[in-house]
């Protein structure tokens, strides 16, 4: 363990280890925050916030790392599969192009090489870029304990703002996907060209997509999704289903208003391209 300005890190050896540190960390009443590329952890520091006091420190656990093609449209992502691991796997260009689009846009390179998919997820932030890829894409999150392991779709992830259904003694260790069929999409709308947070963010695979930056959590657009997926097309309808489903607020980045017309904007865009056979990126 080492410990600075009041934190105290623990850094597991092995993956049982580490969740042998969550069980009696939980069981003591002084949960762990589990630690990857500590990207989130730099910037609260940076900007003067009051971190967590605990951390579990898991860049060392080399068997969470990598990603893996499981047959023809199946993906698997480590616990510690960051952005740049996204960007040069051939299985992810092939399968899941949109998510290499989405990893380019997290930061810098070095933001990239160090920030991971399931720290993206479990940091929560409804800005976040590479999550409206993995749940358009019917992502699941694979949560470990020592006593067993469950996977949980990752649109029924978030219970609240920063907020999820895994429990202290839990790690996400992998992220599955079976990329649907269809044409992938994604757009990010931001303040500028690169390295900005997101005002708005889509992404879509077949008729599935997600938003980001335009509620308390990033969400699916299910009554959307169902309009589309009995084959209406009518851009009116869509705008006024997606309109439903979404629930932008102000804030220093943008408006709602804002962000209630850049998404009626981006999906009667992308409406005209559901029946078209190749990917559009």
């Amino acid at each position: 363990m080492i410990a600075a300005a009041g934190i105290d890190v623990l850094q597991p050896r092995h993956l049982k280890d580490a969740l042998i540190m969550l069980r009696v960390a939980a069981d003591e009443g002084r949960p762990l925050v589990p630690l990857a590329g500590g990207t989130d952890l730099f910037v609260t520091l940076n900007a003067g916030q009051k971190p967590a006091a605990r951390y579990l420190d898991l860049w060392r656990l080399d068997k969470l790392r990598g990603v893996e093609a499981l047959g023809r449209r199946r993906l698997a992502f480590g616990g510690l599969a960051t952005f740049t691991d996204s960007i040069e796997s051939k299985a992810v260009q092939k399968r899941l192009p949109i998510l290499v689009d989405a990893a380019r846009q997290v930061g810098g390179v070095q933001i990239q090489n160090r920030g991971t998919l399931a720290g993206n997820i479990e940091n929560g932030s409804p800005a976040a870029d590479g999550v409206p890829v993995l749940m358009a894409a019917d992502a699941r999150v694979v949560l470990r304990s020592l006593d067993d392991e469950r996977a949980v779709p990752l649109a029924e992830y978030y219970t609240g703002y920063r907020k999820t259904v895994r429990r202290p003694d839990e790690l996400i260790v992998r992220i599955e996907v079976d990329v649907p069929e269809g044409g992938q999409r994604f757009e990010k709308v931001g303040t500028r060209a690169a390295q900005a947070i997101s005002k708005v963010v889509m992404a879509a695979v077949g008729h599935r997509v997600a938003f980001g930056s335009v509620a308390p959590i990033i969400v699916r657009a299910h009554k959307l999704e169902a309009y589309l997926a009995a084959g209406g097309r009518d851009i009116g309808e869509a705008q006024r289903l997606v309109a439903e489903d979404v629930t932008p607020i102000d804030d220093v980045r943008s408006t709602a208003e804002y962000r209630r017309r850049v998404v009626a904007n981006l999906v009667a865009a992308w409406v005209p391209s559901l029946d078209k056979r190749t990917a559009t990126r």
